[in-house]
């Protein structure tokens, strides 16, 4: 039988230990901030920071939101970034993206403080997770562990492969399963023999941005599948890069789409704000 794994129960239980955490330290006087900024009005981007401000109020961090119009230039947007960093009250610094074309993301991304820096973007953080330094994690492969250990699945000595090489989330991802002692292998577009690869995983990871890529020929037996990827099909729903129908009979575990990795990406950057880079 085929293990759900839920992240909307798992990433309440997440919330839920934070509200704790914060509603015990608001009584020893500390206040939790995050700054969140949008520019311009995408609608998805709209959806996500609404999700982020009620996860905030739910927990107790305050949100300050900045939405900005769209023609913001960056000089402005750099000299907003550049106040933030200053202001001690603000603990963390969240940039929607995409930005719109005037706005280069490397400058923004670059500019916020490390110390500030949530979604854990910043190369002073992804230097720090490489070398097994303390600092801010990538929200969505945090949130993949995280999904993992309170399921129950070991990943110590198991042969991971992760699909998909993105900075934001399969760099990270393969950084975090090796420093969990997984046998780590990461997959991509130039790669040889993808399924002999596939085929191997006790644990695969698949973040490639392609609806229902991965199929069962993808899968070893009693594999645990992890998807990343969310999509709109031509009917309106929403799917990931695996092929769930195919894959789950043949998984021992598996995130569905929507439901799985989703919620757990806004969990981990509550816990970011509130953990503080720890």
């Amino acid at each position: 039988m085929t293990q759900m794994i839920d992240g909307k129960k798992i990433s309440q239980e997440v919330k839920d230990e934070l509200k704790e955490k914060v509603a015990a330290l608001k009584a020893q006087g500390k206040t939790f901030t995050l700054a969140v900024i949008q520019v311009g009005a995408d609608p998805a981007s709209s959806v996500y920071v609404g999700n982020k401000k009620k996860a905030c109020a739910y927990i107790g961090i305050e949100s300050l939101a900045y939405e900005l119009p769209q023609e913001t230039t960056q000089e402005e947007l750099l000299e907003l970034v550049g106040k933030l960093n200053e202001n001690p009250v603000v603990d963390g610094i969240l940039v929607q993206l995409p930005l719109p074309g005037q706005i280069q993301e490397d400058k923004v991304l670059l500019a916020i403080s490390p110390e500030k820096d949530v979604d854990g973007f910043h190369p002073a953080n992804v230097g720090n997770l490489s070398i097994g330094r303390p600092g801010y994690v990538s929200c969505t492969p945090a949130g993949v562990i995280q999904l993992l250990k309170r399921s129950g699945i070991q990943i110590e000595g198991k042969e991971c492969v992760v699909l998909g090489r993105s900075n934001i989330v399969g760099k990270p991802m393969a950084m975090l399963l090796l420093r969990e002692n997984g046998t780590v292998t990461v997959c991509h577009s130039r790669t040889q023999n993808l399924k002999e690869i596939t085929r191997r995983a006790d644990i695969l990871v698949v973040a490639i941005g392609k609806p229902k890529f991965v199929d069962a020929s993808f899968v070893k037996e009693g594999a645990v599948v992890i998807d990343v990827g969310i999509h709109r099909n031509e009917a309106g729903k929403l799917c990931g890069d695996v092929d769930f129908d195919s894959v789950a009979p043949h998984a021992s575990a598996i995130t569905p789409v929507p439901g799985g990795v989703g919620p757990m990406t806004i969990a981990m950057l509550m816990h970011n704000v509130v953990e503080g880079g720890r």
